[in-house]
């Protein structure tokens, strides 16, 4: 294996050298790290990483190798990966491929042979930067122009990179470990919910579809009146809002009309973004983390049951303490006492910060995908 050189260099001036093992080019995005000790293809396919370079903190990527089945979208949407040591064998009944060959496939970077520990404890310490890396220039100060003419990830619309472009209805339940396959799930006369797209994870759908609910996936604009007017004709049972990339606070057309579905009282759940945009929608502005929660590990409090979850998180924004004042919460996060989950008061819509389907990620709080269908 040929590894070609590359240069990083953030926003705070830190400028380093590595190793190219994906696409060649050069990338603009935010860096954040991630704990998970395994499934490295689901992250790098998850939508919410859209516009971001992912540090893994796992030293060892690579060798269990890629496949069609462990993708969470239909595409990598992170700008790249950077890892301690690529490992291009791979051994794993399952696989398929390489993940250098998934990464070229969708044009991102792969970036190996680089501290991953040092930067790690950087952007802990001083927050997500926005950072360029580039195959094509080591010139610190081109590579400073380059990043200094492209928008900052507050800026951008991912969410309509990221969101379906059709309507469409899914069928596939959870991971069948037996038959190596997806479960197929037939709830036609079951209760219906419309997802939003803003970014959703495949096995998000597959945990609704799981739980007994008929699936249909809209885009970020679907028609809002034409959605109230399903539900009060009773087509539909219940909205949720999804996962997704960006700044929540830039996102201000889909904050009104989550108003709308509010002031319709239909029922929702929400994930991540779709949890903060919640939040947003009500009156109570979300905030950026000092370095965000992203990992497999993260033990959160269910307040009712006082039962200590341990979750899969992705996110740099959070719900402000004041959301107390018209929702009852939920879950905390045991890391840093923050908002994990809250109950709006009053309405039949309740939204966690992490993310119970956890692919990857341990499997305690998916529970919550029933709770939301037995409540419809």
């Amino acid at each position: 294996m040929s590894l070609k050189p590359l240069w990083i260099y953030l926003e705070d001036g830190t400028f380093m050298s590595a190793k190219s093992f994906g696409s060649s080019g050069t990338r603009v995005g935010e860096i954040v790290f991630n704990t998970s000790m395994s499934g490295y293809q689901e992250i790098m396919s998850d939508p919410s990483y859209a516009g971001q370079f992912v540090v893994f903190t796992m030293p060892e990527i690579g060798i269990v190798g890629v496949n069609d089945d462990d993708m969470e979208s239909h595409a990598v949407h992170a700008s790249g990966m950077i890892v301690r040591n690529y490992n291009k064998e791979y051994s794993n009944f399952r696989a398929n491929g390489t993940l250098e060959s998934l990464l070229k496939a969708n044009n991102a970077l792969g970036i190996c042979d680089i501290d991953t520990r040092f930067l790690t404890k950087h952007i802990r310490d001083n927050g997500p930067k926005m950072m360029v890396a580039s195959t094509q220039t080591k010139d610190k100060n081109e590579l400073k122009k380059i990043l200094e003419s492209f928008p900052r990830i507050e800026e951008v619309n991912f969410i309509k990179e990221v969101s379906t472009k059709k309507i469409y209805n899914h069928k596939d339940g959870v991971w069948d470990d037996l038959t190596l396959k997806y479960k197929q799930c037939y709830n036609k006369s079951a209760k219906k919910v419309v997802v939003f797209d803003f970014g959703v994870k495949r096995n998000i759908l597959n945990e609704l579809c799981e739980a007994g609910l008929e699936v249909e996936v809209v885009p970020y604009n679907y028609d809002i009146k034409k959605l109230i007017k399903r539900y009060e004709n009773k087509e539909i049972n219940a909205v949720f809002l999804s996962n997704g990339p960006g700044d929540p606070m830039y996102y201000k057309e889909e904050v009104e009309n989550i108003k709308k579905l509010i002031d319709a009282r239909i029922p929702m759940f929400a994930i991540c973004l779709g949890h903060q945009l919640l939040s947003i929608a009500h009156g109570h502005p979300t905030y950026k983390l000092s370095f965000g929660q992203h990992g497999g590990n993260h033990p959160v409090r269910n307040e009712k049951s006082k039962v200590v979850e341990i979750t899969a998180q992705n996110h740099n924004y959070n719900v402000p303490e004041s959301i107390q004042t018209i929702a009852k919460v939920t879950h905390v996060n045991l890391f840093d006492k923050t908002i994990e989950g809250v109950a709006y008061n009053d309405e039949a819509i309740f939204s966690v910060q992490h993310h119970p389907e956890a692919s990857p990620g341990p499997h305690d709080s998916k529970y919550i995908f029933k709770e939301f269908a037995q409540s419809l």
